[in-house]
């Protein structure tokens, strides 16, 4: 038996060399989004202090030998939250990671650079793979520079949301091929197939929940799509196979995520200003910056939409060059049915199923679906610039909306280059930083909690005896104090309440001498109170592994198992032929 080759001594130097040139494009495109950094500043748009700060809490625990972090620990102002829990963790950890080659000032540019440098890389993959060489190089640029990752650079600092949509067309690329929508000289294995797949969209709800909502129903419509047009039952169960799979390799966030949302105030992230009906296509609020935003949002997608179907068009209907394409009609009319879909869940009349579909709601800005669009986009507008025809009108046109639409973000965000420093300060001088609303735990109000509170404080037993006081001569000693785990010792002359610069949450184990308590909390704050025995006490406070976190890393260290199991297979297949 002769054993497969490897595939890069087999490739041959044009291919290479492609890929080489691919890659500089993509850099280069990179670069050219973030020049305006170097002379402005730090491009500080919506989401930026959020990102920002969990870059520089996951660092500080990275400190202490915490590789994984759950709790955020200078949320709050130091009473922290367990936004590491619900937040997916790819882009907070990547950015700390870019940490030990560069200064702080410099990572938003890195992380930029590096995310849409990939994401180039990644539409060169699906270009290649589903029109020709010629056209990938184009296809490259325009995804890297596209105006809803634009949008997200200038006026969203979302990085999370940037970093999804960069495995986009390799995700969407998998999609088509599982779903059978795609024809090949060379036709993978389907079980290779599916893993690829599985691993795009782990890694889609591993860097942005939002976008991996989309991305799930953008595939689950793909493979109904499918099954519909070919009468056959096998593109769901493929398709169910790999979002089966890509779910495990995520669960160890996916699962605690959904199970502890119980314990925090979830809700508040479809609060005011954030549901989806306040930001359909052009929806005016009592608010003139979010009404201001949501009409620049709403012009990219429109323009999108325009771009995407007059591209369409013209790639339908001009004669390709010879060769020039390997898609079949079935996979124009599902590119279509993609943007059709995802156009019309920006406006307003889909309201129904945004209030009915599962977990759609949590997108919460319906102009998200720009992020989906620009898939049908790309593929459109890399067919018709395929076409001798259009070529140099396809160039200039989308040469000209990458460039007005980059100028006119430049000109319109807000420049700032002491973010940075200025978050670094509040952490080193123990001030820390605001909550998060949605990851509140229950019972808190975090608007309630004291910014300059001490780590510890000494409190009488009630609130409501006339005659109680805080005990005389009391003596606390902090022996550890870390995010995971604080230990204090208390000399006191009456029973108290020890008072910690932590919120109650219920992964937090508490034991006085030894044994296991409840704490308790203010009626307005969830503030962590401890209540202890006259005399020499001894409290211990530990961030335990819940059981759901159990559960979700197990669930994904068998995925990777099943995952290995079945490239195993597939190459001991390929390599018996």
């Amino acid at each position: 038996m002769t054993p497969a080759p490897d595939p890069l001594d087999t490739a041959p130097p044009s291919v290479i060399r492609g890929w080489l040139i691919a890659l500089l494009v993509s850099l280069a495109t990179s670069l050219l989004l973030v020049a305006p950094f170097f002379w402005l500043g730090t491009a500080s748009g919506h989401d930026f202090e959020f990102h920002a700060t969990s870059w520089l809490d996951v660092a500080g625990q990275w400190k202490q030998g915490i590789l994984y972090p759950r709790w955020t620990e200078w949320a709050n102002h130091g009473f922290g939250e367990p936004r590491f829990i619900f937040y997916p963790p790819l882009s907070w950890m990547l950015a700390p990671a870019l940490r030990f080659f560069m200064p702080w000032d410099d990572i938003p540019v890195a992380f930029i650079v590096l995310v849409q440098t990939f994401a180039g890389l990644s539409a060169f993959a699906f270009a290649r793979r589903l029109l020709t060489p010629s056209t990938a190089l184009f296809a490259a640029a325009c995804y890297a520079a596209n105006p809803n990752a634009l949008l997200m650079i200038y006026l969203r600092s979302d990085y999370s949301e940037l970093l999804a949509s960069a495995f986009f067309p390799l995700l969407f690329l998998a999609a088509f091929e599982l779903a059978g929508l795609l024809e090949s000289d060379a036709p993978r294995r389907l079980a290779a197939t599916v893993v690829f797949f599985s691993a795009m969209f782990a890694a889609v709800w591993l860097s942005n929940a939002p976008a991996a909502v989309m991305a799930t129903y953008g595939a689950t419509l793909l493979f109904a799509w499918s099954a519909f047009t070919d009468r056959s039952w096998q593109p769901l169960v493929r398709g169910a196979a790999g979002l089966a799979l890509g779910f495990g390799l995520g669960a160890c966030y996916i699962v605690p995520a959904a199970f502890e949302q119980r314990w925090v105030n979830i809700s508040q992230a479809l609060s005011t200003g954030l549901i989806p009906s306040e930001n359909f296509l052009y929806t005016a609020i009592n608010d003139a910056e979010h009404t201001f935003f949501n009409y620049i949002a709403s012009t990219m997608a429109v323009t999108l939409m325009v771009f995407t179907g007059v591209a369409a068009l013209a790639a339908r209907r001009e004669p390709p060059q010879p060769d020039a394409l390997r898609a079949q009609p079935k996979l124009w009319n599902a590119f279509l049915l993609l943007a059709v879909v995802a156009s019309a869940l920006m406006l307003r009349f889909t309201s129904i199923l945004w209030q009915v579909l599962p977990k759609l709601s949590f997108v919460q800005f319906p102009w998200r679906w720009m992020s989906i669009l620009t898939i049908p986009f790309l593929y459109f507008l890399a067919a018709t610039m395929a076409r001798r025809r259009f070529r140099w009108p396809c160039v200039a046109a989308a040469l000209a909306l990458l460039t007005s639409t980059g100028v006119y973000f430049v000109q319109h965000t807000w420049w700032d280059d002491q973010d940075f420093p200025t978050l670094r300060a509040s952490i080193e001088a123990g001030e820390g930083f605001d909550g998060t609303d949605e990851y509140d735990p229950i019972g808190d109000d975090h608007y309630n909690l004291p910014h300059a509170a001490p780590a510890t404080e000494l409190l009488p037993l009630t609130d409501d005896a006339e005659d109680s006081k805080s005990p005389d001569g009391a003596k606390i000693v902090v022996d550890r104090w870390t995010v995971s785990e604080k230990i204090i010792r208390i000399q006191s002359s009456q029973c108290a309440r020890l008072a910690l610069r932590l919120l109650n949450y219920p992964a937090w184990q508490v034991e006085v001498n030894g044994t296991r308590i409840e704490p308790q909390h203010p009626e307005d704050t969830g503030q962590m109170l401890v209540a202890i025995p006259a005399g020499e006490s001894r409290v211990t406070v530990r961030f335990a592994r819940t059981p759901d976190r159990t559960l979700g890393a197990t669930l994904t260290l068998l995925s990777i198992v099943l995952a290995v199991v079945l490239l195993w297979s597939s190459c001991r297949g390929r390599g018996a032929l």
